[in-house]
């Protein structure tokens, strides 16, 4: 997700080194997973709904029945402005993602508005996060260790109603403040039996980080990340340059088989620029990349 959402969530909310919502199964982790990894893959890809922002709020059912026929499997969603479940209930939402063949496995949210309500809500339709999408650039590390305390809290309350709470991030967590990393920070600074992160491949990338040396430093925290391709021949911090996977510059066949030697368990496919494309046609060639997706 792009600095564009910092405008959304405000309103409904020296190291070296993502897919959507599918486990990658059991003994992916600590163990040489190449050959399941690869055909489980191909059953468990899922999109980030942000992918789809600009056509999803017309036609919610349409449009995902239109993702469903791609290949796509399971869901994670936003709080768009007709909630998390797109003006639907909760158990609606959840009995017509399932008609289409997929799960709704997690949603971004704002965490400062009805939280308790919204882990209700997700764990009542067997939903397996909720996820804080959004802090932004702090002028202090002082203020990242306070949103780790935060992100503690909301943990508790996941935990309590029976779902996990994780944390997304951007390039900025990945920039120093105060002489600190925040990323480093934020992950030390919380309980990891109630809180997990979700790695924007993307926006590690655009830190100018690798994203394979996180999951080898901090394996079993990142459990969930966006796989989002970067256009090839821009500049290192060049923000809004999504492409469809396959067509830009990021080594997903390493950085993925790492991820699921060190914990993923979840790849959610995410895209947010289109030039050329529509985000509809952007979203089925990029299941179709998924479908065709190696580890080897």
């Amino acid at each position: 997700m792009n600095y564009q959402r910092r405008d959304f969530i405000k309103l409904s909310a020296a190291l070296g080194a993502g897919l959507a919502l599918g486990p990658l199964t059991n003994g992916l982790a600590g163990c040489s997973p190449v050959a399941k990894a690869k055909s489980e893959i191909n059953n468990d890809f899922g999109l980030q709904l942000y992918t789809l922002r600009d056509v999803l709020p017309a036609d919610p059912k349409g449009v995902l029945a239109q993702v469903a026929s791609f290949g796509y499997k399971q869901l994670e969603g936003y709080e768009g402005p007709k909630g998390m479940f797109w003006g639907m209930s909760n158990t609606e939402f959840k009995s017509y993602v399932e008609g289409l063949g997929m799960k709704f496995v997690a949603s971004h949210c704002n965490i400062n508005e009805n939280f308790e309500q919204k882990a209700e809500q997700a764990a009542a339709i067997g939903m397996k996060y909720l996820i804080a999408p959004y802090f932004g650039p702090q002028k202090s590390i002082d203020a990242f260790k306070r949103y780790a305390d935060t992100l503690n809290q909301k943990g508790e309350i996941c935990k309590k109603h029976g779902l996990r709470f994780a944390y997304h991030n951007h390039d900025y967590s990945f920039k120093p403040v105060d002489g600190q990393i925040p990323q480093v920070v934020m992950l030390d600074s919380t309980n990891k039996d109630l809180v997990d992160f979700e790695m924007d491949i993307y926006w590690v990338i655009n830190a100018g980080e690798n994203p394979a040396a996180w999951f080898q430093r901090y394996p079993n925290r990142f459990r969930l990340c966006h796989v989002k391709d970067r256009q090839k021949g821009v500049g290192e911090t060049s923000k809004n340059v999504s492409v469809v996977l396959g067509t830009g510059s990021i080594d997903f066949p390493n950085i993925l088989k790492v991820a699921a030697q060190q914990g993923m368990k979840y790849f959610i496919v995410e895209q947010e620029a289109y030039e050329g494309t529509t985000p509809l046609q952007a979203a089925k060639e990029d299941a179709q990349y998924m479908k065709n997706f190696s580890f080897a």
